[in-house]
């Protein structure tokens, strides 16, 4: 059931084989309605390559990725240039993932991506509720004519699921009419990430979760290496102590996206996401052995 999925594409201390992981890591490429600075297609991969200048164990969280069962599977396989085949596969991919009770972590790509994967968790869980983390509301109707758009990803998981069920953390951008609607009808939290946080994981309780981090919810200080950077956002070590906040919540699945290493030679954005994919792996996975 998992021929979509490559050959071990390498995060750190993977297992060998899907059907034995608790924890899928997908890659998405997809950075086909990126509005500024290309390159989030690369993501994944850099991702996976800085993974190597981690240690497996983790002084935050006191585990190993050792202890851990989870696949990389590699790079889904998506058409260039048509956003609505890609999708489509994207959307399957999800099905296929959701229907085997994997937690899975998905890597973009632009934040559009986000759109079908919450789509296909909505239709399994009906009380989903969604935790965006980002410097954009992403609350647009359409962007430039166009109703995909990594700006209209967020509006469109509100009319999917409702937008009393979509919490927003650290925006900081976006239109007044955003702006308006979110502080209307969605939990959205300007400026502001842990502490709302910490009130919501109290709220939520065992409801099924599924997390967006847009990685310029981190201030480009931190994280220069995305397409649309936006000064302001909180620091790497607040996003970080983010994921251990949410460690007791009923993840079900989590997206990384808008990571864009061609503008980022330094490499620290790929090593923040991929150390963020580490913390989630070791928060939200069951560990093989105590």
């Amino acid at each position: 059931m998992y021929d979509f999925l490559e050959k071990n594409a390498g995060f750190i201390a993977g297992c060998d084989k899907p059907e034995e992981a608790d924890t899928l890591i997908i890659g998405v490429p997809m950075d086909f309605t990126v509005s500024f600075k290309p390159g989030t297609r690369m993501g994944p991969q850099q991702i996976r390559t800085v993974s190597y200048g981690l240690e497996e164990y983790s002084f935050q969280s006191n585990k190993d990725l050792r202890d851990y069962c989870f696949y990389d599977g590699g790079d889904l396989a998506l058409p260039f240039g048509n956003v609505a085949k890609s999708l489509e596969i994207i959307e399957q991919t999800a099905k296929a993932v959701i229907n085997d009770d994997k937690l899975a972590i998905y890597l973009g790509g632009e934040h559009l991506i986000s759109w079908p994967l919450i789509k296909g968790y909505a239709d399994k869980y009906p009380d989903l509720a969604v935790l965006h983390f980002d410097a954009h509301a992403d609350l647009r109707e359409s962007y430039y004519g166009e109703d995909y758009s990594h700006a209209t990803v967020i509006r469109k998981v509100c009319d999917k699921i409702g937008p009393e069920n979509v919490y927003q953390f650290g925006i900081r951008s976006g239109e007044k009419s955003e702006y308006e609607y979110g502080m209307k009808y969605t939990h959205m939290y300007i400026n502001q990430v842990l502490p709302p946080l910490q009130e919501v994981v109290r709220q939520l309780g065992q409801r099924p979760v599924y997390i967006t981090l847009d990685i310029d919810v981190v201030d480009p200080a931190f994280a220069p290496g995305t397409g649309t950077p936006e000064p302001g956002g909180c620091s790497s070590r607040e996003i970080l102590e983010a994921i251990f906040c949410m460690k007791d919540l009923n993840v079900v699945a989590m997206d990384i996206v808008e990571v864009s290493p061609p503008n980022d030679h330094s490499d620290r954005t790929a090593l923040l996401a991929a150390k963020i994919v580490r913390e989630a792996i070791l928060n939200f996975s069951k560990p093989r052995r105590s």
